[in-house]
């Protein structure tokens, strides 16, 4: 998956298994539609309560399989402490001019994992940075800077500012979430923190349909975005009023 020159769209998250809890069926609504999709995730696991590093590789590269991405590849950012320095935004940058994206998703900018939350400043600082002719990044390649950034919400308490229809690929984004074996199987391991496996499938379905219905459709992934929307034409709104 790492062969792809560039994409169309990328997530970006702070961990393996992040994107497949929040976007992973807009990325499969885009694969289907021919878009390039690409996953950048910053850290590799180490601290997690669950898991070792391996084997969330591992998970990930299924994951990203199932989802239809054709590039994923993790940064060496530490577990549990990610930060929004020059140096870590050089490293995102660097990626960015390699894809060279038209979209790009990040988390939330609130939450209750620091990482989240950061990596959505992180993320957008990049993006910036990205766009800098004289920054020099690893791998020399030319500056370039997103169109357009968006934020997966759907953990967070906001009003989203559109859903995305993936009903035809619950059943897969689900796959790829449960691909993390080390994290949402049944074990003695934390299990006080996580949602029990025989559970994990109706929360994530109740999710998906509660936006869903915000939008008018079966299953659907809420973003934000900071900017204001365009419309050329009235008739062609979607989502009924009532």
């Amino acid at each position: 998956m790492q062969e792809l020159l560039e994409a169309d769209l990328l997530a970006i998250a702070a961990h393996r298994d992040d994107v497949e809890q929040t976007c992973g069926g807009t990325l499969l609504r885009m694969a289907a539609l021919g878009w390039r999709t690409a996953i950048l995730d910053l850290t590799q696991g180490e601290s997690g309560t669950r898991g070792t590093a391996e084997e969330r590789a591992a998970e990930a590269a299924e994951a990203g399989r199932i989802l239809g991405v054709q590039w994923r590849q993790a940064l060496d950012l530490p577990d549990g402490n990610v930060q929004n320095t020059w140096k870590n935004r050089l490293k995102i940058a660097a990626i960015l001019r390699q894809l060279r994206p038209r979209v790009v998703i990040l988390p939330y900018w609130q939450g209750r994992h620091p990482d989240h939350y950061t990596c959505a400043t992180l993320g957008y600082e990049s993006c910036f940075v990205s766009g800098l002719a004289k920054v020099e990044t690893l791998g020399g390649h030319a500056p370039h800077r997103p169109f357009k950034i968006l934020y997966a919400s759907l953990y967070a308490d906001v009003r989203p500012s559109f859903v995305v229809d993936i009903t035809p690929h619950i059943e897969q984004r689900f796959a790829s979430l449960m691909a993390y074996r080390s994290q949402y199987a049944n074990q003695q391991q934390g299990g006080g923190l996580f949602v029990p496996e025989e559970e994990i499938r109706e929360r994530t379905f109740a999710m998906a349909r509660h936006y869903g219905l915000l939008g008018g459709v079966r299953y659907a992934e809420p973003f934000v975005q900071k900017e204001v929307g365009l419309v050329d034409d009235l008739m062609l709104l979607p989502v009924q009023s009532i």
